[in-house]
């Protein structure tokens, strides 16, 4: 296990540094590292790093442990959780524009606490998933769809904007847990002291109290509503169901859902699809088989011409490369497979007869 790097270098400041000096750094970093943002396998390890230096260094007694003592200071004092519970406003603060879930989200995902529980072990409620269906036809899969719903669900209250608020005034820092949303509980047991962690009871574990609430939303900050979402279907979607994170129901205080987008192609009259490559049947005449000839087929895009040699047998399959369904996500593009299915007459006037009578006589 390698060492860790000094606090400082990680976030490039110097211990002078003003903290919204501090926190501006940190935001540039977060940004660049955010696994969400950047998908190289090292960018989880920096943003953690990253993250964990911010921890101590916007927190003024942890800072000041750090500077006296360096990592052994704080690694003995603290837990990694407690170091990042500890600063759960400050970084609050900062992810407040990096969409649904905040702190508790993002922390979740790099720490693997799933299913909505808050840093520190508080729970927090998580919205419901909603489920919106959708039917596109082929061509859509083939040059991609944006499209335009409108979902029925809780929104931020237009007359605080989401605070829960009264216009004009703004949230304050709770004085029982000093804006960390937790406290700590000593307990004599004997002849130890027990110190427990626990959501401060004043502001609910959130840091912060509304004492003068939105009288439109008595202070959840949510009213009923329809949201507007405009989403670009890539080309070469397929049945299924997507996910678009954090626009499912929200609840004041808690997680958003998320929306689940069941996506249903319909049939095509002309081609089958199996992945990203399309079958297609061409008719032809047993003339045609036999003696060879050249036909015009249709594809996604225009009509293009095979050639059939002469002998050719029922259900010989012909391969356009290249021009199948595109790849979702990524360059390139499936085949199409012209199967050719060789008409037999069923009725033959007295001429053709003769005709087939006399070639089947060469052939013996």
């Amino acid at each position: 296990m390698s060492a860790k790097r000094d606090y400082y270098e990680v976030l490039g400041v110097s211990k002078s540094d003003s903290t919204d000096s501090v926190k501006s750094q940190y935001r540039k970093l977060a940004l660049k590292f955010h696994p969400d943002r950047n998908k190289s396998p090292e960018a989880a390890e920096h943003f953690k790093e990253i993250s964990e230096a911010y921890a101590v260094l916007s927190d003024p007694e942890k800072k000041k442990l750090y500077d006296q003592y360096g990592h052994a200071g704080v690694d003995g004092k603290y837990s990694t959780e407690d170091i990042f519970s500890g600063a759960r406003g400050n970084f609050d603060e900062v992810f407040s524009n990096f969409g649904p879930g905040g702190f508790d989200s993002i922390f979740d995902q790099l720490f693997g606490r799933g299913g909505g529980g808050g840093f520190g072990g508080f729970s927090r409620q998580r919205g419901q998933d909603l489920l919106h269906e959708i039917t596109i036809s082929l061509d859509d899969v083939f040059r991609g769809k944006k499209i335009e719903l409108d979902i029925k669900k809780n929104i931020d209250c237009a007359n605080c904007n989401g605070s829960g608020c009264a216009p004009g005034t703004r949230p304050e820092t709770c004085p029982g847990c000093r804006g960390q949303g937790q406290v700590r509980v000593s307990r004599n047991m004997g002849f130890s002291t027990f110190v427990t962690v626990q959501p401060c009871s004043k502001c609910q574990g959130l840091g912060k109290f509304i004492s003068k609430p939105c009288s439109n939303c008595r202070g959840s900050g949510k009213q009923k509503g329809t949201k507007h979402l405009s989403l670009d279907l890539p080309a070469g979607i397929d049945n299924g169901d997507y996910v678009v994170s954090g626009e499912g129901e929200s609840l004041a205080h808690g997680q958003n859902g998320d929306l689940v987008l069941r996506v249903r192609v319909q049939p095509h009259e002309n081609f089958k699809r199996d992945g990203s490559d399309i079958f297609y049947d061409a008719n032809i005449s047993i003339v045609d088989a036999c003696l060879g000839n050249t036909i015009e087929v249709p594809t996604l895009e225009k009509p293009e011409k095979i050639k059939i040699d002469e002998g050719t047998q029922p259900n010989t399959i012909v391969k356009l490369k290249g021009k199948g369904l595109p790849f979702m996500n990524s360059r390139g593009r499936g085949d199409q497979y012209v199967r050719l299915v060789i008409g037999i007459p069923t009725k033959l006037n007295k001429q053709q007869k003769e005709l087939l009578e006399k070639l089947g006589k060469t052939m013996e």
